[in-house]
């Protein structure tokens, strides 16, 4: 799809982040699996019904543009999660895993907020409010998800490796 306004940027872009999204959901439970800290486990399980949640307000945006919901690939995403997947595969020490792992997922977290943070000025812009609502709600969550593995991070999972 050519990009020729405001409103085709701000359709692609959605489209980006409805296929990254799909991606993460499909990889938290990999992730989840792989790691050792049990914190870290239930914060990759909880994440994931997060993202369940997002996927819908995503769709739901979509319905309203009058758009069906579609995905266009991602490369940046799918170089996160290929980054991600090293981590687990590479990595022996589950300790050194684990800190691996959460900066791979707050890689992931920093894209989103990056993306939701676009998609909202743009909605904003063009007037949609109820849009930029949704998004405001997955940006917060996207938010307190990072700042929660970065918590885990400093209070235990960094130290462990050390």
């Amino acid at each position: 799809m050519p990009v020729k306004s405001m409103n085709d940027l701000f359709l692609h872009t959605l489209k980006d982040i409805y296929y990254a999204e799909k991606q993460i959901y499909k990889s938290l439970p990999k992730m989840a699996k792989g790691v050792g800290s049990p914190e870290l486990k239930q914060a990759f399980e909880k994440h994931r019904d997060e993202t369940e949640q997002q996927i819908e307000r995503l769709e739901s945006i979509f319905e309203s543009c009058g758009v069906a919901a579609r995905a266009i690939r991602c490369e940046a995403m799918d170089g996160i999660l290929a980054e991600g997947k090293e981590a687990l595969e590479d990595i022996d020490d589950k300790q050194v895993r684990d800190a691996s792992v959460i900066a791979a997922a707050q890689t992931i977290e920093h894209y989103e907020i990056a993306r939701y943070g676009a998609l909202i000025a743009w909605a904003e812009q063009l007037g949609m409010q109820q849009a930029a609502e949704l998004l405001r709600v997955t940006l917060e969550e996207e938010k307190k998800t990072d700042a929660a593995l970065s918590k885990l991070a400093v209070q235990s999972v960094n130290k462990a490796a050390a």
